[in-house]
């Protein structure tokens, strides 16, 4: 895990202690791990989308799920470690579908700063959306082999994009070529996807989409903005990250607004000019939203198995912010290295420089818009899954997925579908059902006991009482160490 060997060695002596469990049973973050654990009586949301099972057991062994049952008939392995689990509840352990480990600084940002924070929220499998193989291989197997607690991670490694790239690491596609070599070096390497961006021109952008296809690998990511939703859908792209090109694909008059954004602005342009250009383009997408090519995208979408992964709270801390938005994470920036923070703050100044009332609403309105969507992309069949960018300005590892969720329901999907797009969907995506993603005998020990349900509101699963991941228990006690730890080192960062 992030923690050093140092803070590690401290759970230990923690644990030998005495320091227990407040569900009374004693901190096993060590070597002494029970081979074997059982929760019992506990409601088990299994996130099949079946109803609760109150009153159950479930039984791992060997960081599998052995049995899940009724309380009363499910036999427990004799020495296993057993929690009460009365009035709580089992959820499978969560995934963040979008973020950067490498965006937090190396070496020691992913280490010392991510990982806790995501296995404090209960996450227990993540997908990096692009970031620097050097660190992604080793920490991935660091992870794989024990040596470090972490969330189990599938990566893209560095973006393929135009010139100038949007961010790094990048490999820069300027042809057909380039993008067809470029793929067959990553899949060389060991990436589970491609990961594109926005930059890309459409040769280059189709060429990695049929490169993909020959070496049978999923590519993922932005939607070029010379590319079209519906294009990007056609050419096979498994997951749209952000919406990016949906609310445009959305207007009666994409081909018109497509055009007003690559026309050149005038040379004497101020940045003040160039703001308020934005803006009006902003204000004419969303005057121009139509329902009914809305609808048919959707229908394209569902058709072709385009997964979104719509990024809500991105869109509301840092593509449509206000000063709302940023109030909400406030309290929580004391989980952020300070030169982080700082840069963060850097950042949204020189976004908001002439932003006035007028923006702000504006905003509010594209982010309700974006919602909208999300919600009847779901009631149409298109798969969701949950993600958040972290660390992008104000998007605080871990506390960012339970906001991503929130923001879910508030679009209008139940808490059980936002739950499963951040369990079941997202195992089903990477093609690991089998192991991963609900609990259901067979599948890997990740599970997050809550202390109330987060059906009855999907903000309860911030009420985590202890993480299993892959079978080892970690209490709130462990969970507040981490915590800790984190707020140190960004303290002295």
């Amino acid at each position: 895990m992030a923690l050093n060997d140092r803070v590690a060695a401290g759970f230990c002596r923690l644990a030998w202690a005495g320091v227990y469990f407040s569900l009374a049973v004693a901190l096993s973050g060590c070597s002494r791990t029970a081979q074997s654990l059982a929760i019992t009586h506990v409601t088990v949301i299994d996130a099949t989308g079946s109803d609760p099972k109150p009153n159950s057991t479930v039984v791992v062994v060997d960081g599998r799920i052995r049995a899940v049952g009724p309380a009363d008939s499910t036999a427990i392995p004799r020495g296993a470690q057993v929690i009460d689990g009365n009035r709580k509840f089992l959820i499978p352990g969560l995934t963040d579908f979008h973020l950067h480990l490498t965006g937090a600084g190396e070496p020691t940002g992913s280490r010392e700063f991510f990982l806790p924070l995501l296995l404090a929220n209960g996450i227990t499998a993540v997908r990096d959306m692009g970031g620097y193989l050097e660190s992604l291989i080793p920490l991935r197997k660091e992870i794989r082999e024990g040596k470090r607690l972490g969330p189990d991670v599938v990566f893209a490694g560095p973006y393929l994009d135009g010139q100038p790239p949007s961010f790094q690491p990048s490999l820069v596609v300027t042809n057909a070529a380039q993008g067809a070599d470029d793929v067959d070096s990553l899949v060389t390497k060991g990436v589970d996807f491609i990961k594109v961006q926005s930059i890309l021109d459409r040769a280059a952008y189709f060429s990695i989409a049929q490169e993909a296809r020959r070496e049978h690998i999923s590519f993922v990511g932005h939607v070029p903005d010379r590319v079209t939703a519906a294009e990007a859908s056609d050419a096979g792209q498994k997951s749209i990250e952000h919406l990016t090109g949906v609310l445009r694909a959305c207007s009666s008059d994409e081909s018109k607004l497509m055009r007003e954004q690559f026309a050149p602005g005038p040379k004497s342009q101020t940045p003040q000019g160039s703001h308020e250009r934005e803006i009006a383009w902003e204000r004419e997408l969303l005057a121009t939203q139509s329902g009914k090519t809305c609808g048919e995208l959707i229908s394209k979408f569902s058709a072709n198995q385009t997964w979104q992964t719509p990024t809500l709270v991105l869109l509301r801390q840092d593509a449509y912010p206000t000063p709302e938005a940023d109030a909400s994470v406030q309290q929580l920036l004391r989980f952020v290295p300070r030169a982080f923070a700082e840069k963060w703050k850097q950042a949204r100044q020189k976004q908001d420089q002439f932003a006035n009332e007028g923006d702000f609403k504006l905003r509010n309105e594209l982010l309700a818009r974006s919602m909208q969507v999300t919600a009847q992309m779901e009631k149409s069949g298109v798969h969701i899954l949950a993600g958040t960018d972290s660390a992008a300005p104000n998007l605080i590892p871990g506390f960012a997925l339970h906001q991503e969720l929130s923001l879910l329901v508030r679009a209008g999907l139940s808490p059980m579908q936002a739950l499963q797009a951040a369990t079941k969907s997202s195992a089903e995506f990477i093609g690991t059902r089998q192991n991963q993603g609900t609990i259901e005998a067979g599948k890997d020990g990740d599970l997050v006991l809550l202390d109330a349900n987060p059906l009855d509101d999907i903000r309860n699963t911030e009420k985590i009482r202890a993480l299993i991941l892959r079978g080892k228990l970690l209490d709130r006690v462990a969970l507040d160490q981490m915590l800790s730890s984190v707020e140190k080192f960004a303290a002295g960062n």
